[in-house]
This record gives C-alpha cells, structure tokens and sequence, in this order.
C-alpha cells in the first residue's frame, strides 16, 4: 500500500526486472537525503546471498535470496549510513526532522506560530481562541477590537501519533513538551469585521508587536450565508481539514446554512464542515427547513427506491447496522401519517421518529443482516435511497458463481507504482499479475468479471470508484500488496490484511481473511477499518485485501513466486465462492 519514495540507487544500471539478473548490492529505500519524523527507519534492499552485508559495519539478517529489511535508530538531523558487500559500498543520508515546533531565540515569536493562520469567521458569542509559541516567562497577548486577551503558558499534553500509527501497534499517545506554548480565549457578541488580531510579546523590558495572518468575522445571525453542494458527493467531514474523519457524503443540490467559516472550508448547521470549492453561496437565500409527509416507495427490478418529497433538499447522512439502515434528515419536521410499504424482498419494516425538533430519523428493518450496497441522490428537491436487493444465486456446481459480477481492482498503475521489494520490483505489476489470475479462476466459475485496469496505466482513485457506481456489482475487490511507515518493524511484519469501511463490506472481510489466512497457512496481518477511497464505496460491498508484504525479505520471495501468486488467487477465488454461499 505504503509508496516508497526511494529508488534503487544506481537507478541507471537496475530496473524492477533488470535487478534480478544484474547481481549487485542495490538499496531501493530510503534514497540518500530521504527525510523523515520517525525514530527509526528500515533498509529494504537485496545482494547476492553469498557473503556478509555490512550497514555501518554491523551484520544484517538477510532471507536465502539475499533480501534484508533491517531498522535503524535515527538521531534528529542527519544520520549517515554506510552499506557494504564486499567490494561494493553505498552511501546514504537519512535527515530526521523535529515535529515539537523551535522555540525562538531572543524577544520573537516562533516562525508560524500565530493562530488562527487564516481568515476564519463565527457566531455571536462562540469562543475565538488565539495561540503563539514564544519563550519561556514572557507576557504574551492578542488585541482585537479594542479588547486585549491574555494569552497564558499551557500545561504539559498528550501528542497523539498519526493515524498510520495503528498500522504498526504503535498508537499510544506521548507527553508532549508545551514550554513556549501561550494560548487564550474570548467572545464577542456582536455581528462585525474585526479584521486581523495584532499580537504582543514582551520580555526583559523589550517589546514586540506582529500582526497575525487570519481576519476575523463575525457573522449576523440574521444574515447567515446558505450554500449549496454542487459537485456530485460533496465531501462532509467532522472538522475543518482533510485531516479530519469524513461523514455521510452529501449529494448534489443539498443545501445547508453557513455557520462558520475557516479558511476555505465552511462549517454547516448541521454540524460538519465543506470545502468551499464544493459549494456555491445562494443569494438572498433563507435557511433550509422542510417538512415532510408520505414517504414513497417502489421496485425496481435490481433495488428498492425510498423517495422523501421534500420542500428544499436539506443535509442527510446514512448509518448502517446488523439487519438495518438507518437515514437521517436534518432541518425536517415531520407531518407524517401514512406510509406504504408492501411486502418487499428486502424490506421487512421502516419505522421513524423525531429525533430533535429538527431532525427525522427513518430506520429501515431489513429480512437479513447482509446489505448489497445502496445509493443516494436527489431529484429535484426529492431526496431517493436505493437499496440494492441481493444478487439472485446459482445452483450450478461446475458455475457457482453465474450471475454474480465482480469487480477486481488491481491496485495502483503507471506513475502511481506503489510500494516496492528489496529488488525493485514493484507493487503495481505483482498486483495486476494477481488479479489477472483471480480474474481468470472466477470466469471459471461462472463470474462475470470487470477489471479496473487490464495492463500498466494511471488510473485515479476517483475513476477507479466510479466503475464500481456504474456497474452495480455483488462485491468489489480491491488488490495490493503491503509495506509500512518508515518506523515499521519490516523483517518482523508479515502477513495477509484485509481493510473495510462500509458496515456492509464487514462480513466480507471477516469472511476472506480467516479463509484466505486458513487455506494457504498465511500469517494473518489483520482486519482493519480503513478510510480508503477503494473500501468507501457504498454502491457494493467493496473491501481492499494487502495479499502480503513487499517489505518483509521472506514474504517477499513468496509474492514474486508464480506457483504461490496461482495458490493465493485460487484461495480468494474460493474463499469470494463460500462467502456467498454462506449469506445465501
């Protein structure tokens, strides 16, 4: 999964293929003057198996083709490797970065330290907070608007570590120094422009003054601004950046008022935030609010149609659990008192309530626990929920798979070669190899199989999930092979790895990894929830396997090996056949 950004060294003389044939010490990652945060970092590379490879004068474990992964502690700055075979020697610098911020020297502010960083805009009386990083014992405080606000030294915090860090069981959080860190709050309870705050620090009888980056507004709430999604799923999230956790995509046409403001992303009444880009801002609009009465439904011949006749198409998310989906309504109130729902293949009962003055919730009880994928979109100002029915199941032995579609996704492509072997071989070919063979045994058994991609081209993320939407397929495979952050324990992890994201691509999951990891005698990497753009689907169960690790040296000669590449598609193909036959 992970794209190595080192190259083989002598990059001139070794390819993916070349370096196999041309006997040679050759170090694919890290690349001289590789940066990193991490603590330590792996070597992944290859040599001809016979005699010793030295990294700064130390012998490294290598598996019987030569391969070797080894981890190395990094001091913060530059740490210079030396890695010898005999004859041949090859020189690295790994360069270790600081993530705690410099605390500035002498009377100063540290370098973009003011926050907020950018132009941000709130309602009457929620708290505008300001920090700075300034030295030790100094008197810090913010003007805005006639008013100064003190900021005070921060107690000791916890700094949790990236989300990458639950990859390698490494996700405790670590106190974290806060000299220097000066923060502090304030309201204000009109409707104004108060421009951008102006910071001061002073220090031995010295004073500074600087200007900070982000204007503030605040907003009136009599003339709050109403947006309008206009991209096809507008991207939600729980906070003002990418690096916060996505919620219920909402679809083209939703509208919703604008709350706050930071940056270019717009936080919703409803709670979650949108980049501005995928939005447009509808003048002399009033805030969204609808009522809603009968509640339509119809079949169709593959999927059950839930139609909500709406006044304004207002913001929704969806929840899935065992036997049920769940769709709530945001600014709706109900006036509801009839709703038909005849016998229905998928369907066994809906119920409904308000939530919140404000908020209808519509659950819908399935007759069984597996869901096939569902879509969401509005009409008009109708918002429709297709339910997908399950695929109709063949009785043929020798085809147990006929009337099933599956789409195989061979994971990365062209330029995007994701990670890569001791040897340079890269994932993107091993991946298209596999799913090759996979595609092969599943049209032998009946399967009616579309590929992503058939040879080596870029395909993006974006396309790749649209093929899954066009096609309606029963299940959605995605297929990569592994590596790990830079402070990964590489000769140690191994392992097969399935990742899913929609509660109804879990069964699935669950289902390949312990057939997969049983058949084969694999070690078993894990069963990972994963915000992945090939696991979030939601048109069909769609999961991502990570059939092993490119950076493990013995899994590796496993992964290149045609007779075991045939073991591992024959395994997943029969392991796709029994899931079936087990949510029949």
């Amino acid at each position: 999964m992970k794209k190595l950004l080192g190259l083989v060294i002598l990059s001139c003389i070794f390819t993916s293929s070349i370096a196999l044939a041309e006997p040679s010490l050759v170090v694919v990652f890290p690349e001289t003057n590789y940066q990193t945060s991490s603590e330590k970092i792996f070597f992944l590379g290859t040599a001809p198996p016979d005699g010793q490879v030295l990294i700064n004068s130390k012998p490294i474990t290598r598996s019987k083709a030569g391969h070797f992964s080894p981890s190395f502690p990094l001091q913060l700055g530059e740490n210079l490797f030396t890695v010898r075979r005999q004859n041949q020697e090859l020189k690295i610098k790994v360069i270790r970065l600081n993530t705690n911020p410099e605390l500035p020297q002498g009377v100063a502010f540290a370098k973009d330290s003011l926050t907020p960083a950018v132009d941000i805009a709130r309602l009457p009386g929620e708290p505008i907070c300001f920090s700075a990083i300034a030295p030790p014992n100094a008197n810090v405080s913010v003007t805005l608007a006639n008013q100064t606000i003190a900021l005070s030294p921060q107690p000791q915090q916890a700094q949790l570590p990236s989300n990458l860090a639950a990859l390698t069981g490494q996700n405790q959080p670590h106190a974290q120094s806060s000299v220097g860190d000066y923060q502090g709050c304030t309201t204000v309870a009109t409707a104004a422009d108060l421009g951008k705050p102006q910071f001061q620090l002073t220090l031995n009888g010295k004073t500074i003054a600087q200007t900070g980056s982000g204007k503030i507004q605040i907003l009136s709430r009599a003339e709050l601004p109403i947006s309008e999604v206009t991209v096809e799923s507008g991207v939600a999230r729980t906070g003002p950046s990418t690096d916060y956790s996505r919620l219920t995509p909402l679809p083209k046409g939703t509208r919703a008022t604008v709350t706050g403001r930071e940056g270019e992303w717009l936080r919703l009444d409803y709670g979650a935030w949108i980049n501005s880009q995928e939005t447009r801002i509808l003048p002399n609009a009033i805030p969204p609010q609808t009522i809603i009465r009968s509640v339509g439904y119809r079949q169709l011949p593959g999927a059950t149609e839930i139609v909500f006749p709406l006044q304004v198409p207002v913001p929704v998310s969806v929840q899935q659990s065992e036997q049920a989906i769940a769709l709530t309504l945001y600014n709706t109130t109900a006036q509801t008192d009839i709703i038909r729902l005849d016998d229905d293949p998928l369907i066994s009962r809906l119920d409904w309530q308000q939530e919140a003055p404000e908020r209808v919730k519509y659950t819908f009880n399935l007759k069984k626990a597996q869901q096939w994928g569902y879509k969401l979109r509005y009409d008009g100002t109708t918002l429709v929920l297709a339910l997908r029915h399950p695929p109709k199941i063949g009785n043929t032995r020798r085809k147990p798979l006929a009337n099933f579609k599956i789409v195989l996704d061979p994971g990365h492509g062209g330029k995007e070669t994701g990670a890569s072997g001791p040897t340079g071989y890269l994932e993107k070919d091993v991946n298209l190899v596999v799913s090759k063979l996979l595609r092969d045994d599943l049209v032998k058994r009946g399967a009616t199989v579309v590929m992503t991609r058939e040879d080596d081209r870029e395909l993006s993320l974006a396309e790749r999930q649209a093929i899954i939407s066009r096609e309606e397929p029963a299940i959605a495979l995605s297929i990569h092979h592994n590596s790990l952050p830079d402070n990964g324990d590489a000769e140690k992890t191994k392992g097969f790895g399935t990742f899913w994201y929609q509660p109804q691509a879990h069964n699935l999951a669950m289902f390949l990894q312990k057939y997969v990891v049983k058949k084969l005698g694999r070690p078993s990497y894990g069963v990972f929830w994963d915000n992945l753009a090939l696991t979030r689907p939601t048109a069909a169960p769609s999961v991502l396997l990570e059939l092993g690790f490119m950076s493990n040296p013995d899994e590796f000669e496993q992964v290149v090996n045609p007779k075991e590449q045939k073991k591992m598609a024959d395994a997943i193909a029969q392991g796709i056949t029994e899931w079936f036959k087990s949510v029949r």
